[in-house]
């Protein structure tokens, strides 16, 4: 995550995470990115049923009835495990989260153990009391999937009235006092709404919002050629940079990040040189703790039927099982390849990527789009859209 908000309009400096010694059991969330333990962040997919069909789903979820999901008391004591271990957040995911029966049981259990608890959902199914009961839990956020406005939002998840739905149910966590974001996945097909969604954001008093690069997986495969070229992804990243920008001059502290392509924190402080070189310096430091992505490392996934991931997106890979081994076991043995590689990638990333004299910005961006584009998990990030020139040193 690059947070622009936070580095270009100067809402968090270097100094705030170093208050907590960047440890992430003291860190508040809007500085977990900072920490220096990189305790992983896990997305658990608590259920892969989903009552929508998104044309880019990494998880191909459809309205089925799926076997094998972990029961409850599993369920449970996965929590247990992560709390033991020192997870800090867990991110209750799917498919669709809300169509498991036993949701709210299992935010109420990871709050008690000291989790933070959240949601990403698709919103359709947020009623009034569903979101006081999200409040009532104790659950730290909720995130929202908007991919546009009415029609094109829509198109992307596959059924009428989505948008209808899911901005009821941004409205009943407003209302009920729950904290809600945005979630965005950026392509050539809504690309142009972003101005209408930042209006919108406005509009409905929203304090967050996360814009995503397209990650190939999943139905997302078939999107590869909808993705944004070099020169598009760089006027959208600066067109959220202005936009957030505009609204921090109207006083309305809005939230703005970017996910999956840390190019974005490279981009922002090459920009920030030019625009105020007084801050350029706090905010590189601010990058080299974030660290770039922590695949494998500081986020992981466990899967609806127990199976875990180096993250979400990386589902044709498996780590093991939670219910032949804990997470914790699995996590920090060092035993699988995969993830001892990823977390010390630097010297196997080839091609741009291994060039690339920001490594300690970035640490190769993402390794699934590598792997979907070229078949080669250290290939370079072909979603990078640094010049040669910007690559070659840092200043």
């Amino acid at each position: 995550m690059i947070g622009i908000s936070k580095l270009y309009c100067g809402t968090v400096e270097s100094s705030d995470a170093l208050r907590y010694d960047r440890d992430s059991g003291k860190l508040p969330s809007h500085l977990l990115q900072f920490s220096k333990d990189k305790k992983p962040v896990v997305v658990w997919n608590v259920t892969r049923r989903c009552n929508l069909r998104c044309i880019h789903c990494y998880s191909q979820s459809a309205d089925l009835d799926y076997k094998g999901e972990l029961t409850t008391p599993e369920g449970l004591a996965l929590i247990d495990d992560l709390a033991a271990f020192g997870v800090p957040v867990l991110l209750f995911s799917g498919g669709e989260p809300l169509l498991r029966d036993d949701l709210l049981t299992l935010v109420a259990a990871a709050r008690k153990r000291g989790i933070r608890a959240v949601i990403s959902t698709n919103g359709t199914l947020i009623t009034d009391e569903r979101a006081a009961s999200f409040r009532d839990a104790g659950l730290s956020y909720v995130g929202i999937s908007i991919d546009g406005l009415e029609a094109v939002h829509d198109r992307f998840r596959g059924v009428s009235g989505a948008y209808a739905r899911a901005l009821a149910g941004i409205r009943a966590c407003r209302k009920a006092g729950v904290k809600v974001g945005l979630r965005f996945t950026v392509n050539r097909i809504n690309v142009e709404e972003i101005p209408g969604v930042f209006d919108l954001l406005e509009k409905e008093g929203i304090p967050r919002i996360c814009f995503y690069h397209l990650v190939y997986t999943g139905r997302a495969t078939e999107l590869v050629e909808e993705d944004l070229d070099a020169a598009a992804t760089r006027a959208t990243v600066d067109l959220i940079v202005e936009r957030t920008a505009a609204l921090h001059k109207k006083g309305i502290p809005a939230e703005v990040l970017t996910v999956d392509n840390h190019a974005d924190g490279v981009y922002l402080y090459l920009r920030l040189l030019k625009e105020q070189p007084q801050r350029a310096a706090d905010v590189l430091r601010l990058l080299r703790m974030n660290g770039g992505n922590s695949t494998g490392h500081g986020i992981g996934c466990v899967s609806w039927d127990g199976t875990v991931h180096p993250d979400q997106f990386w589902r044709h890979y498996s780590v093991g099982n939670v219910r032949t081994r804990p997470f914790s076991e699995l996590w920090a043995s060092g035993g699988d390849r995969l993830l001892a590689n990823l977390r010390n990638r630097k010297q196997l990333l080839t091609g741009k990527c291994g060039r690339c004299a920001w490594k300690d910005i970035c640490n190769g961006n993402l390794r699934e789009r590598a792997e979907a584009v070229h078949s080669d998990v250290w290939a370079e990030d072909p979603a990078c859209y640094l010049t040669e020139d910007e690559i070659a040193n840092q200043p």
